[in-house]
């Protein structure tokens, strides 16, 4: 009998260390800090040249390091070193710039690595920025990199494309050069005074490790490696995304000096001031596409933060700008910014409906933008929750005028009518609808997605084409198989935001430019002109001449119309009353790390 009792205190106690080791588990998941958000469209994956939505360069902002990045609360926004030590050392002609590296950066492990503790050096960032002119990858900001004409770049582009052959990343270029382990060197074509500012969004410039790139080939996109604060830890595909605090990052600690007429960031500065960051274990972002259940899962406790409140509900949680007395009483509380963008639609300019540079193409697009009732779809679909917009450069950064008036912003259907029919857009047949100046018939076609808001959009364009007399279809399909169909340059027209992520309007001005088309211009415009101008405010140093130069170029989108500027957003976050140090810079993207959750907290207030 002894043996088989010893055998029962064995198992007695084999199970009670797995209890106190299940026990152990569940204590270290409740005291795990975990933030959680949702987003409203799909990741798209996680390789920086691959990637251009605004919610997956979020996530990829926060895995990542750029040389530089922007002050979290200063207003207004400055700019600083990340991973470099100083900010540039520019030559007297804004030609050249070298930049040094701190040393003691270190990559997420991974086994590329094969075991090894890779440091981050110079050779990181200059192969990170080749990839970006390699054909293979196609990459979103190749024309925003190209616009800074570093020497030699381009023409190791032309030379893989025309040779049809693998891009050459071991052929040295004048313009971007590790002089040594943690020295930089870029050497512009033209004068670029503002270059440091590029060099700031870890979504675009971030630092990869080329063997990692190598070692996941084309599934580099199910991979990303970096030095940032988070690195991947789970993915289910369109439905959760989740991060962990990366072991290797640095000792950076929270030093933000907010403005003085911010209490919220004049608190969350004074409370976390001297603490390591990032603050947080574990961030979990979840895709709830449709606004309801987004707004419902913040409402009932499964979400920490609300990132950009759906218009929806703005009446009920905001009546009168004010947060609602309600959702005061549980400790929420609000944040509320009119974003850096611009929402537009856009015309295929090599469209042959609604394309062209000729006079009567030109008076089709006028025509249809000024039967376009943006304060109708302000009032209506947007719960007031925007302004009009006057041109295609968004607020909040230098070269947006908020005196600036056109067209743009006009809406007159007697004008729209008439502007139609002086230039042959007319019924010959007495359906009601008009034709072509050639008598073919006139159809728009207009893409869309599935989700409530792009459905009630569509409502409006039909109401607004329908009293003119145009036709329009919609061609629904998910946002991503319509960001290809629009690269292909295989849609008509298709509503779209654009997103500054550097305080200057530049980054708006660079979706006419000819370079990019198939890219930021999704329009596909082409006006030398127009690109004339884009290269000489690049050239001149912030002041009249160079704002006098944006106006015109302001004012070319304006007489052409390849886009159709609607409004700039005004957006409303919400954080829970655990959720210590949220913020919004609407220039900074990697937003995670400056947050902390209090459990205790939470503890109180969910019991």
């Amino acid at each position: 009998m002894l043996p088989a009792l010893r055998v029962d205190l064995l198992r007695v106690a084999v199970c009670g260390a797995a209890l106190l080791l299940l026990g152990a588990a569940s204590l270290a998941a409740e005291q795990m800090k975990v933030l959680r958000y949702s987003i409203r469209a799909a990741e798209t994956g996680f390789d920086p040249p691959q990637v251009s939505d605004l919610y997956t360069r979020t996530m990829l902002a926060n895995m990542f390091d750029a040389l530089y990045a922007y002050e979290f609360l200063a207003r207004p926004v400055r700019l600083r070193p990340n991973a470099a030590l100083a900010l540039p050392e520019a030559s007297d002609d804004f030609k050249t710039f070298t930049i040094r590296l701190r040393p003691g950066i270190y990559f997420c492990d991974d086994p590329a690595f094969k075991g090894a503790k890779r440091e981050l050096i110079a050779a990181d960032y200059v192969y990170s920025i080749k990839r970006h002119f390699d054909p293979r990858w196609r990459s979103s900001s190749y024309a925003t990199l190209a616009n800074n004409r570093i020497l030699g770049l381009e023409a190791l582009r032309e030379a893989s494309i025309k040779g049809k052959q693998p891009f050459d990343y071991d052929t040295p270029v004048e313009g971007l050069r590790a002089l040594d382990r943690y020295t930089i060197q870029f050497k512009l074509a033209q004068p670029n005074p503002r270059f440091g500012d590029e060099l700031s969004d870890p979504a675009v410039t971030g630092a990869m490790a080329r063997e990692v790139v190598e070692f996941y080939g084309d599934k580099i996109m199910e991979h990303p490696v970096g030095t940032g604060p988070f690195r991947l830890a789970d993915w289910k595909r369109s439905s959760l995304i989740g991060f962990e605090k990366n072991p290797n990052y640095r000792n950076e600690f929270y030093d933000e000096e907010p403005p003085a007429t911010d209490p919220l960031a004049q608190a969350a500065a004074a409370k976390l001031k001297g603490r390591k960051l990032p603050m947080v274990d574990r961030v979990e972002v979840s895709v709830i596409e449709q606004p309801q259940p987004r707004w419902l899962s913040f409402l009932n406790r499964e979400m920490d933060v609300i990132w950009q409140l759906p218009e929806d509900f703005i009446n009920t949680v905001m009546p009168n700008d004010k947060l609602a007395p309600n959702l005061a009483k549980l400790g929420i509380y609000d944040l509320r910014y009119l974003s850096n963008d611009v929402v537009m639609s856009y015309f295929a300019m090599e469209n042959p409906v609604v394309g062209g540079y000729t006079p009567e193409h030109v008076a089709l697009r006028r025509a249809i933008s000024l039967a376009v009732n943006v304060e109708e779809e302000i009032r209506a679909v947007r719960r007031g929750q925007a302004i009009v917009a006057q041109s295609i450069v968004g607020p909040n950064g230098w070269g947006y005028d908020a005196a600036f008036k056109s067209t743009m912003g006009d809406f007159d259907r007697a004008r729209a009518k008439a502007l139609l029919d002086l230039n042959g857009y007319v019924d010959r047949d007495g359906d009601g609808w008009r034709e072509r100046p050639d008598g073919s018939p006139l159809l728009l076609e207009y893409a869309t997605q599935p989700d409530d808001q792009s459905r009630q959009l569509i409502t409006q364009w039909k109401k607004n084409m329908d009293a003119i007399g145009i036709r329009i279809v919609f061609k629904t399909a998910q946002w991503p198989e319509n960001l290809k169909a629009s690269r292909a340059g295989k849609l008509m027209m298709w509503g779209v935001a654009w997103s500054g992520n550097v305080p200057d309007g530049e980054q708006f001005l660079r979706i006419a430019q000819s370079t990019g088309k198939g890219q930021a211009n999704h329009a596909r415009f082409d006006l030398p002109e127009y690109d004339r101008l884009y290269d000489l405010q690049r050239r001149l140093p912030n002041g009249p001449e160079r704002m006098q130069v944006m106006t015109e170029m302001k004012k070319l989108t304006v007489a052409y119309m390849p886009y159709k500027a609607h409004v700039h957003r005004i957006w409303t976050d919400l954080a829970q009353p655990w959720v210590l140090g949220y913020h919004r810079n609407v220039f900074l993207r990697e937003w995670w790390r400056y947050v902390d959750i209090d459990l205790a907290e939470k503890a109180r207030r969910l019991k």
